[in-house]
């Protein structure tokens, strides 16, 4: 396991946006597959200015979205494709190779085939970003999600699906889930980045690392994975210090 602890949230975003450059200036026209949330907001924006100080050749980078709200306007400022539109994407000028799930759809199911498939025509991702949920959720994985699951729909946890109603004033017979990559695809990412930050996530990232690996904790299935590499401020890692 490849574990890096640091000891301030400057130190933290910067050290994840330079692996998100370097993962970028990978010999191969790099697939990068970023995350959104509370956690990854600010090292996107730093990932941005550390590339305009200091460009490079970018033309063969291609984005891909980890996860996407469903049942919600791509404006929603909440839905992914905004949040990487804006925090990401548009400032570096690849809207042109930017790969996001739907949030609208007649056919969800559809929708998964089609973007693992447009995945798989890339070549596959070459770094994934991840968050990690304070249940060890990683995407819309929630525990009991299949180690074997693919792209797929998935409910929403309640907590969010209350707060999204709210925001989008979403009726209460409109379905909103998340469509996202399942377990098995995450693990075929050729490297990996699990992210976590903040006293909130230390029993997570306890119970990933050195708990049983299984469905009821998604993210402990990333003992597994050859090239992961684990991201923590000292809050989240205390209890494993």
């Amino acid at each position: 396991m490849n574990i890096t602890i640091v000891n301030s949230e400057a130190e933290f975003d910067h050290l994840a946006a330079q692996r998100i450059l370097a993962g970028m200036q990978s010999s191969r026209p790099a697939v990068i597959g970023l995350s959104t949330g509370r956690t990854t907001a600010n090292m996107h924006r730093l990932a941005v200015e550390l590339y305009l100080r200091h460009p490079f050749d970018i033309s063969g980078v291609s984005i891909v979205g980890l996860d996407e709200v469903t049942n919600v306007s791509r404006d929603y400022s909440g839905a992914c494709y905004a949040m990487l539109k804006s925090q990401f994407v548009d400032a570096l000028g690849l809207g042109d190779r930017f790969f996001m799930p739907p949030t609208m759809s007649d056919d969800f199911d559809i929708a998964c085939m089609d973007y693992e498939a447009a995945i798989e025509a890339l070549g596959g991702i070459d770094l994934q970003i991840l968050g990690l949920g304070k249940n060890g959720h990683i995407g819309f994985n929630q525990p009991g999600t299949p180690f074997e699951s693919r792209v797929w729909h998935s409910r929403m946890d309640d907590e969010l699906e209350a707060r999204i109603r709210l925001e989008t004033g979403a009726s209460a017979d409109r379905p909103l889930g998340g469509l996202t990559l399942g377990i098995r695809n995450i693990m075929h990412s050729r490297k990996i980045l699990l992210v976590a930050k903040g006293a909130e996530k230390a029993e997570a990232v306890r119970m990933m690392l050195h708990g049983p690996v299984t469905p009821s904790m998604p993210a402990s299935v990333l003992q597994l994975h050859p090239f992961c590499e684990f991201l923590f401020d000292v809050e989240a890692a205390k209890f494993i210090l």
